[in-house]
């Protein structure tokens, strides 16, 4: 019933309050008895306390294995330019510029992220208490969950290609993870009323780019973030060994376990 209910929610999408929900229709989605649902939900109010808690645990989508793709098509488009330290920094900014909008693009039309959003609206609407707190717990843990497994992708990406974070910063990877999310999100939030948000377009070179590209204002605020912690490794020598070693790396390139 739970698992059906969220289904339906990331689907159609949460409103601030849950009470759109159908019980009757969850119940044949479910394909389950309605005496025995009535017996461990006498009220729709306990299932709704559930349901919120089944909501949070499981709030953050997951990594879109688009991004997969995409990351191997520009490797793939720049892999002439790992012998050298500026084709290298052409490659990492224009994986920022087209990652960064691909998630933007997926957190402005998934159900999955709408829900995500409305159900912090939904938790501190709750009357304070039990409930509240382990609604708070369960969003909580979904994060550090998130960020973690985004963090490690940076770390294997990071190692490919001979960066590292910047050691006077004294940061981690959660930490920059963390302000990508906040970048992210609140271009979305913004721009739910200020659609040119998410369609306006710079013509620029930033960061050490060799050429002018399109920069959408998501793709300039995540690598603005990924720059101020990222620094080529001076550790790292580059080599046609090393090359050729990283063509191989990326191949059977894929996405962390959660």
């Amino acid at each position: 019933m739970l698992r059906t209910a969220a289904d339906v929610v990331n689907r159609t999408g949460l409103t601030v309050s849950l009470d759109h929900l159908n019980l009757e229709e969850i119940i044949r989605l479910a394909d389950v008895s309605r005496s025995a649902v009535y017996r461990r939900w006498p009220s729709k109010d306990l299932f709704v306390s559930d349901l919120v808690k089944e909501l949070a645990a499981g709030a953050v989508p997951g990594i879109e294995r688009d991004e997969i793709e995409l990351f191997r098509r520009v490797v793939r488009a720049h892999e002439d330019g790992f012998s050298t330290p500026q084709g290298r920094r052409d490659l990492i900014t224009e994986l920022f510029r087209e990652l960064a909008l691909l998630d933007f693009e997926v957190l402005r039309t998934s159900a999955g992220w709408r829900t995500y959003i409305a159900l912090h609206a939904t938790f501190l609407s709750l009357p304070d208490g039990g409930l509240r707190e382990e609604v708070r717990e369960a969003l909580a843990q979904s994060q550090r969950d998130h960020v973690a497994r985004v963090a490690r992708s940076w770390v294997q990406l990071t190692q490919v290609f001979g960066y590292r974070l910047r050691p006077e910063l004294e940061a981690t990877f959660d930490t920059m993870v963390n302000l990508f999310d906040a970048t992210l999100r609140g271009l979305y939030l913004v721009s739910l009323a200020t659609p040119d948000v998410a369609e306006r377009r710079l013509n620029a070179r930033p960061f050490g780019a060799s050429g002018t590209e399109e920069w959408s204002l998501p793709a300039m605020g995540l690598a603005s973030v990924a720059m101020t912690f990222l620094e080529p490794d001076p550790t790292v020598v580059w080599s046609d060994e090393r090359s050729t070693a990283v063509r191989q790396a990326l191949a059977p390139w894929t996405i962390p376990d959660a």
